[in-house]
């Protein structure tokens, strides 16, 4: 079994940015596939951005040069830096792997 544990949510103002982790308890120099998934009130949960093994990296078109998915196989990381946040980005952000879910963190962007 995988243990994925985010952190690094928070409230933010429009504009700003924060860095998501997730932290996953086996290493993940052998997992081809992390992505990060998003779900605000009354929506459905949906894909951020995933990054495979040999480091190319997706992006939903709402947070594309905003958002930057990388992973430090080193520390058995998953990062997403956020940038620019927006109102819309307001939602608690779902590290994913192989199977298996985090917790959630909760992103909130408002003034």
């Amino acid at each position: 079994q995988v243990q994925l544990v985010e952190s690094g949510g928070g409230l933010v103002q429009p504009g700003g940015s924060l860095r998501l982790s997730c932290a996953a308890s086996v290493s993940i120099s052998s997992i081809y596939l992390i992505a990060w998934y998003r779900q605000a009130p009354g929506k459905q949960r949906e894909l951020v951005a995933h990054i495979i093994a040999g480091g190319s990296t997706n992006y939903a078109d709402s947070v594309k040069g905003r958002f930057t998915i990388s992973r430090d196989n080193a520390k058995n990381t998953v990062y997403l830096q956020m940038n620019n946040l927006k109102p819309e980005d307001t939602a608690v952000y779902y590290c994913y792997a192989i199977k298996y879910w985090g917790q959630g963190t909760q992103v909130t962007v408002s003034s």
